[in-house]
């Protein structure tokens, strides 16, 4: 059967595959991008129907195009973002193959490269790129065991309040996605319980600047590495209804009831960690420390902006954080539903070679692993604060490419034959 040969194959074909390819079109390296869905596939599928993205449309995109319908300042909706990729990758002529799925890439054993095995035929490659990003499979805690409740679901299962039975419904986890979801899910008639854990808290706009232009303008998107312990923790900002910075004692004031952590379950009751009042404490110095830093950046450079002395108010905490609850009986409280918003975990069991930690984390540096010629493009942190954000994966793929560009080019200098240097097939 003839194998396909090609210099880079690049796995995924969400933001980070977009921009990988554009990276390597512009060294004119030979690329294959396989996709085992649509491109963007999991902002159409993997998100609520409401969701809209978090950061404004100037700044949640690639510099070489802009969205197309979505006002400078808006926050485009989730088919939008999805629709922008496709039209992406159609503008930059991305060799993207859709429908194809990676079984395995292994290392070839006496020769270079690897042979990357799929659900269309096998491609042997000088490269692998796994741009699959963070979002592999859903984290489920198993706290809760099956049918105590009617609905467990993660986040990313859970479309809107309708497909939940009637009656309350917990919201595990305070990041975007909880506190949207929590809320969205209050304003359908629901009663809730957030349970809130860890969180980062901006401001979504402060002195008439949206954060994302804080974070820029304080160089805080440059940060390379992040606080102890903060490498996961959540942030918690919202873009919905035209965007507003998420507060936990707003969210008390319409009903929504807050909880600490869920830390265990027995015999129909949930137990929550007496957490609560600190994670909250923790989330407002950080939004406090922000608006400080503000504050002198305007004062430093002599900034005509808006002064807003209201938002260093927190007001008085709700009843729910200065005596909370601990326990919760789910059949007492009319709990039918659980909505997981925990997170992700990577996958990488397709990817057979030895560059993974003992807990399956990738071992790299700004997205160059310890097994060369393998890469990954798309993690949290991977070169900086900005890495998981659209316009962060972008400037990351620059980085990979460049490297493949100067790895392909020791090779050419040294005589060695590489995939895509002569024939575009060769049997196996």
């Amino acid at each position: 059967m003839p194998i396909e040969e090609t210099d880079v194959v690049v796995v995924g074909a969400g933001q980070a595959g977009v921009a990988m390819s554009e990276h390597l079109g512009a060294h004119g390296i030979p690329h294959i991008v396989v996709e085992r869905d649509r491109i963007a596939e999991r902002w159409r599928t993997a998100r609520w129907d409401s969701l809209v993205a978090n950061g404004p449309a100037w700044h949640d995109r690639f510099p070489g195009m802009e969205f197309p319908d979505v006002a400078h300042d808006a926050f485009a909706p989730k088919e939008k973002v999805a629709d922008y990729f496709v039209a992406y990758a159609e503008k930059i002529g991305a060799p993207v193959r859709c429908g194809v799925e990676v079984t395995s890439v292994r290392r070839h054993d006496g020769h270079p490269g690897f042979r990357v095995e799929t659900s269309q035929g096998d491609i042997d490659a000088r490269y692998v790129v796994a741009a699959t990003g963070p979002f592999q499979r859903p984290v489920f805690p198993p706290i809760v065991p099956d049918g105590a409740v009617p609905v467990q679901i993660h986040s990313n299962a859970y479309h809107k309040p309708e497909q939940l039975p009637e009656g309350a419904v917990l919201v595990v986890g305070a990041g975007s996605s909880g506190v949207q979801i929590a809320d969205e899910l209050r304003r359908s008639g629901r009663q809730v319980f957030l349970s809130v854990g860890p969180h980062d808290r901006p401001p979504r706009q402060y002195r008439g600047r949206d954060f994302c232009w804080w974070l820029g303008v304080l160089g805080l998107w440059d940060a390379q590495t992040p606080p102890q312990g903060a490498e996961h923790v959540t942030i918690a900002v919202s873009g919905a209804r035209g965007g507003h910075t998420v507060d936990f004692r707003a969210l008390a004031a319409t009903g929504i009831e807050l909880v600490g952590m869920t830390a265990s379950y027995a015999d129909g009751v949930l137990h929550f960690a007496p957490d609560l009042a600190a994670n909250i404490a923790a989330g407002d110095a950080q939004y406090l420390e922000l608006l400080r830093a503000a504050d002198e950046y305007v004062a430093r450079n002599g900034l005509d902006l808006p002064v807003e002395p209201e938002a260093h108010l927190l007001g008085a905490d709700p009843s729910c954080v200065t005596d909370p609850r601990l326990e919760l009986d789910l059949a007492e409280a009319g709990v039918t539903s659980i909505v997981w918003a925990t997170g992700y975990a990577t996958d990488y069991s397709w990817l057979d070679v030895d560059t993974f930690d003992e807990k399956g984390r990738p071992i790299q540096r700004r997205g160059i692993s310890s097994e060369p010629g393998v890469y990954f493009l798309g993690l949290p942190w991977q070169s900086r604060r900005g890495s998981s954000f659209i316009w962060g994966v972008w400037h990351d793929a620059r980085y990979v490419a460049d490297h493949i560009a100067t790895q392909r080019g020791y090779l050419v200098n040294g005589g060695i034959d590489r995939p895509g240097a002569g024939s575009a097939a060769r049997q196996g």
